[in-house]
């Protein structure tokens, strides 16, 4: 005689046989297209660091800010010995400045107390050869009637002459003042001024460059050198790491390529910072695939192809740090149309 089972043993089974009709759902549901709604990433962040040097062969005179400090821009940070330089910028504003002078005078032609002076030289010329002229007329009628030598009238002959010839002269100078430099004076004056101007300003400019100025927003990462030290343009001064952007690099494999676009919203989280989420976007998805680097933890081999990923994230507080390992969530639920531009202002989330 078979023995009825007990009511614990009827709600095992009923327990186990629910357990498997759901398990079985969840497969079959997953097996007919169920996808995940969001796609993670692990990354870490990073940002561009800039070397900063002086555009000049000088000693250093000040260094205004040391490792840790933020810095905005154009801001000064260090500067050089300038009195050198100076003293080309006066030499070179000097001889502009003459320069300058000599097109003036030309480009105003004669004064007035120069064509005054013209009028009475070409007025006392005319005198004196009209004189001269009727001295010789005189002279020419008396050897006529033998009262006088020939010498006499040759003399007085060669003075007229000569008289003459100097009211032409004065005349021609009348019109030389009256007419004023010429026009090919005038522009070798002024392409002469042109040349002072440039290398007064090539001296300006290499006096600026004495001063070095910030570029950009960011934290002085090192400072190598120190007052005192001599620098060229080949020598880097500070090393600034720029507070924007910022972003995660991750790697995306190939089959999950196709979910993502540029633009796309997301949002990243740190271990540093628990529970905090940072507003970011897509801004760079790599157009060739590479091998997946040694410090990207994925469920793949190694040696799998990835795509490299930008994040830009939102970074208002300055918390996040270069190198520091980040998540990425990428909702996958978005439709075309929404999405962020990396020119939009960050806000903090």
């Amino acid at each position: 005689m078979s023995r009825r089972p007990s009511k614990i043993q009827i709600i095992v089974g009923l327990l186990a046989l629910l357990g498997i009709t759901g398990l079985a759902a969840w497969l079959f549901l997953d097996r007919q297209g169920g996808e995940a709604s969001e796609l993670v990433l692990h990354g870490n962040i990073d940002i561009r660091e800039v070397a900063l040097a002086f555009d000049s062969n000088e000693h250093i005179a000040t260094m205004l800010v040391r490792e840790g400090e933020r810095v905005k821009t154009g801001q000064l940070l260090a500067s050089l010995h300038k009195q050198r330089l100076q003293e080309i910028v006066a030499r070179a504003e000097a001889q502009a400045d003459a320069q300058r002078q000599i097109v003036s005078r030309l480009e105003a032609g004669s004064r007035p107390e120069e064509i005054s002076k013209a009028h009475a030289d070409t007025e006392a010329a005319t005198v004196i050869a009209q004189d001269a002229q009727r001295t010789y007329e005189r002279q020419r009628v008396l050897v006529g009637q033998k009262l006088i030598a020939q010498q006499t009238v040759d003399d007085a002959k060669a003075a007229a002459e000569a008289a003459q010839a100097r009211l032409k002269a004065a005349r021609e100078t009348l019109k030389l003042v009256l007419a004023g430099p010429r026009k090919e004076d005038i522009a070798a004056a002024k392409a002469t001024l042109k040349a002072n101007e440039a290398e007064l300003a090539f001296a300006q400019q290499q006096l600026a460059d004495t001063d070095l100025y910030a570029p950009a927003d960011g934290v002085i990462q090192t400072r190598i050198l120190e007052p005192g030290d001599m620098v060229s343009p080949q020598t880097p001064v500070y090393t600034l790491a720029l507070t924007d952007p910022v972003w995660v690099r991750a790697y995306i494999a190939e089959p999950e390529l196709g979910k993502i676009r540029l633009g796309m919203r997301a949002q990243v989280s740190t271990d540093s910072y628990p529970g905090k989420r940072y507003r970011a976007w897509i801004g760079f998805i790599s157009p060739t695939a590479e091998f997946t680097p040694k410090s990207v933890e994925t469920t793949d081999v190694r040696t799998s192809l990835v795509y490299q990923v930008r994040v830009f994230v939102c970074n208002p507080q300055n918390q996040l740090r270069l190198g520091m390992p980040a998540t990425v969530t990428i909702p996958l639920n978005q439709d075309s149309e929404s999405g962020i531009g990396e020119q939009e202002p960050c806000k903090e989330s």
